[in-house]
């Protein structure tokens, strides 16, 4: 995978996950579908996932400088 296109994908995921964290976003989205019952589950993929994301995101840039210097 191209070192940008690492960046990219963690920088995408990072604020998918991060909207889906700590905004109503799913809530209303489950909801108005009929899976509100879903949404106290929500936190045990979507943490893991911000976390996953960001540290993508941060292996993604220290690569980045390391092979531009």
């Amino acid at each position: 995978m191209k070192k940008s296109a690492l960046l990219k994908t963690g920088l995408i995921g990072m604020v998918i996950s991060a909207l889906c964290c700590f905004t109503p976003l799913l809530v209303v989205l489950f909801g108005a579908v009929g899976l509100a019952a879903w949404v106290g589950s929500l936190d045990a993929v979507l943490i893991p996932a911000l976390a996953f994301f960001t540290l993508l995101t941060i292996y993604a840039f220290m690569r980045q400088d390391k092979v531009s210097e």
